[in-house]
Order: C-alpha cells, then structure tokens, then sequence
C-alpha cells in the first residue's frame, strides 16, 4: 500500500515520497491549455493547494515528477515557464501587516529570479517583477493559493477586513495590462467576493466553482475512491459487514459534495484520514472549528441548514458589509447543491454525515450556551431513553439543554430559543429522527423511529400537554405509519417560558 498524503501539499514532496497520487492531470492539462485566466472556490483542505503545486510542477518542466501520470505523455516538456507562486497560508501579514508581507514577499521573488526592483508602492513592485521575469525567463505563470485568507482572518476585524481588501485590489489591479506578460493566471480560494471589490480590475477570469468540466477536478469520485483505495477497501470490508454495506457507509459519511448538481465526491481530507485511523470519525469539521460561523448564525437565529434556497448569486458575492450566512455556508463547505430548477433557483443542504452532525453539535452548543461535547452526549442520552421508552429521562436531558442559557437572554428571546434548541437537539440525534416532517395537515415537530415503536412528537410553548396531544390527534399525525407492526405513539410535550424547561408530557397510543 501507497502512503497516505495526509497533510501534504507540495506535489513535489507527494512524488518523491512515494505517497497516493490520484491522477487529476487532464484536468490540469484542460486549464493549462484551454483559457489563460482563472478563479477556483472551494473548500478548506479540499486539495486547492496541491492543485495549485502541480500546475507549479507542470509549467517549470519537472517531467520526473509526472512520470506513469495522464498528462506524461500529452504535454510539451520543452517549454516551461518562471512561475510566481503566492500562498497566503504561509504569509506572515498577521504578524507584520498585509502591506509589510507583500513587500516580503516580492523582495524574495526578486532574489529568486534575478530581478531588480524599485524603491516603490507594493502594486508597482509586481508589475515591475513581472515584466523583469517575463523578458529575462519567458512568460510568466502567477499562480495565489487561498487569496482571501488575508480577509478571512479578520472576519471579526470588519474594518481590518476591508483594509486588507483594498490592499488585495489594489495588488492584483497591475495583472490585466501585463496580459503579453503573463501564459497565466490563476487564483484559489474559499470565497468569491463580488467583482466590484478585489477582482474589479481582473474581470476576465473564468470562474470553475460551478462550471460542469471541472466539478470533479479536486476531491474523489465513486470511481476513483474505489480504485485508488482498493487494497484499503478490501482490508477494511469485513470488519464492518460486507463489502456494499461498508462502501456506503463511506459514502454516507463523507461523500456528498456537488459543484455541479451531478457529479459527486468525497472530501479527500476525511477519506484519508478515514483510512489512516480505520474508524469513522469527524476529520475534516475537527481540522477546523467553525467558531465566526456559528456565532453569526446565531445572531441571525439560523439553525435550520437543510433545504435552503437561494438564488446563484450565492456562488459569487461575498460582501463584508453584509455577510450572508448563506453564502458563507456554501462557499466553506457546510452545505452543498442539492438541486437547482430552471429559474435557476439552488437548493442547498448538508453534504453528509459529517458535517451534518458536527455543524449540529456546534449549533446547538451555541445556542444552550453548553460545551459542544455536552451536548453531543445529551443528544446521544435522548436517543438513547426513546429507544428503550424512557420518557422521563427523555424529558430531562431537554431541560438539561436549556438549563446553561442564562435566564434573562431566553426570556428576552424566548421564542427563537425555544424552537432552535429542539429543533437541533432532536435533529442531532441522528437516523432516528425525521424533524418537522411534511404531512397534508401540518406537521409534528418530530417523527422517531426506534426499535420498539414510532414516536410522533409535538412541542408548544406554554400551551398544556392536552391540547398537544389532542393536536397530535386532530391532524392525523399518525395516520401515515400505522399497520408497521410497530405501536406508535403520540407525545404531546408543554414547554413552559416562564420554568424555561419542560412543565409536563402526555403520552398516549394511537390507534
């Protein structure tokens, strides 16, 4: 078995160490031949910054490194080009400010390619270092991994965020009338702020978010999971149950994303560490904790993640002055496109298994004002009590739930509380649950299937547990799962305001 590329980015490294490569170079050979200017948005370690290795590999001629790969024997490997590359993640404008870091930085290049630069402003410096490049090396290929982390680091700092914005266009604003300069351009990062900001000079750049011929140009396949990880595959098969049992257990915990609203893949940072530790867990939402994006949603009492539409300039604005949750779920990779219809209306919603309950976990911590591992295991306890028909410990792992959030903020906003908190904890616990589901009469809060019996459950506020259970009843809520051979059962669940907990339950059989 190949090594797994865990954390690597550097194509070169990846190579020469013999890791797992897979062969994403006629997709990179499309770029380099096909268009000169380019925009990729896509999630944190979903592979942006090998992409951008490989192209660096590519057009400086390191055949070696390419060798048994597509692209070997389909390229011209007598030409190459100087490459500018800029990687953000490893800038250090957090210590001595974005301005003081691209000086830094052009100063290196300048070294490096035997070019003299001025005494002048940052934006001048680089058309300088490309014109020098360009006439003593041949065109040149400027390639900038996660150009936004400058802004996305200061999502908190608004007006650092827009100062370092202004920064960035004014930077990139050189890059169009160095076109004779340039064999290409091409810009990576997580979000896609409009063209009157950054990319307001640069407005010839195609954008591959969503465009079809490269949905799966970064993550895996089906296909590919299945042939580049076939040894693992087969190792690991019969310790969780045959072979397309455990294949879809994979894909129901890390597959799911879509750029195109056809093609789906794998987040490669979950698959390998998936493989790594043999033992499904959360690898990715761990690698990096949305904590700025929770506390928005919160603010804007957004919790409900599934079934979200928008309309396609969700895909490619992203405005500090007014943040879309929306937008931002999309663009770091917290929803995904589920459908899209002919008015060009997206449907967006969790990817997979993963994200789904983490993003939940996290939500709901935020919103009970509890630690996150809490209430993973207080979500886990509900699960727990209603399968085994445990009412009363059912209902005290609710009131545990809302005992952290301090009195006044709930009475303040009581409604918004209360429905958020059950809203997430009952869709937190996982396959068991189908939250507020459709039926032609209204809708229960919730519908649990467990092993001895269906459970209907309605919430209210401040209204008697009679008058929910006689709701349950008067719409017919159980009427779609009798004759299962199961018992179902309605529980009609009062929440009391004022005691900020659950003040009594009645539950009855339904016939």
């Amino acid at each position: 078995m190949q090594r797994l590329p865990i954390g690597i980015q550097s194509f070169e490294e990846l190579r020469k160490g013999g890791f797992l490569y897979i062969d994403k170079t006629r997709y990179i050979h499309k770029l380099a031949t096909s268009n000169k200017y380019y925009f990729l948005s896509r999630p944190r370690r979903f592979g942006k910054s090998l992409l951008v290795s490989t192209l660096r590999g590519l057009f400086e001629g390191n055949r070696e490194l390419f060798e048994g790969l597509w692209i070997e024997n389909h390229w011209d490997w007598t030409a190459t080009n100087p490459v500018i590359l800029l990687q953000f993640n490893k800038a250090s404008y957090k210590i001595s400010g974005l301005e003081a870091a691209l000086h830094e930085e052009l100063e290196r290049l300048s070294e490096l390619f035997d070019v003299s630069l001025k005494n002048a402003p940052y934006p001048s410096q680089l058309e300088e270092l490309i014109i020098g490049i360009s006439q003593k090396h041949g065109k040149v290929v400027f390639l900038v991994d996660e150009y936004d982390k400058p802004i996305i680091d200061f999502l908190e700092d608004i007006p650092q965020a827009e100062a370092n914005r202004e920064i960035l266009k004014n930077f990139y604003s050189v890059l169009k009338p160095l076109d004779g300069h340039l064999r290409m351009v091409f810009f990576t990062g997580v979000s896609k702020f409009s063209r009157v900001s950054i990319f307001s000079e640069l407005n010839n750049l195609l954008d591959l978010t969503i465009h079809q011929d490269y949905a799966t140009m970064l993550g895996y396949t089906q296909e590919e999971l299945e042939y580049y990880f076939a040894d693992r595959i087969e190792a690991l098969a019969s310790e969780f149950g045959d072979k397309e049992a455990f294949l879809q257990k994979i894909k129901t915990w890390y597959n799911g994303y879509t750029w195109d609203c056809k093609n789906y893949v794998y987040n490669p940072f979950s698959i390998l560490g998936f493989f790594e530790k043999r033992q499904f867990q959360n690898f990715w939402f761990e690698s990096g904790t949305p904590t700025f994006l929770v506390k928005l949603l919160n603010r804007q009492k957004q919790y409900d993640l599934e079934h979200i539409q928008v309309g396609p300039s969700a895909f490619n604005s992203f405005e500090l002055n007014r943040l879309d949750p929306y937008t931002l779920l999309f663009q770091t990779g917290y929803v995904t496109i589920q459908s899209v219809d002919e008015d060009e209306i997206y449907t967006l919603s969790y990817p997979n298994k993963e994200v789904k309950d983490s993003l939940l976990q996290y939500l709901l911590a935020e919103y009970s004002h509890e630690f996150p591992t809490k209430t993973s295991v207080l979500a886990s306890q509900m699960k727990n009590a209603l399968q085994q028909d445990r009412l009363e410990d059912f209902v005290q792992s609710i009131n545990a739930l809302f005992a952290s959030i301090p009195y006044q903020i709930f009475i303040a906003d009581k409604e918004a509380y209360y429905h958020s908190v059950i809203f997430l904890a009952l869709s937190l616990m996982g396959s068991y649950i189908r939250a507020e589901v459709s039926q032609a009469q209204g809708r229960p809060d919730a519908v649990v299937h467990t092993k001895n019996c269906i459970y209907i459950i309605a919430f209210k506020l401040d209204e008697s547990a009679e008058l929910v259970l006689q709701q349950i009843k008067d719409k017919n809520y159980a009427s779609p799962y009798l004759g299962q051979d199961k018992p179902v059962k309605g529980l009609g669940i009062h929440f009391s305001s004022t005691q900020k907990g659950v003040d009594s339950w009645l539950m009855e059989e339904m016939l």
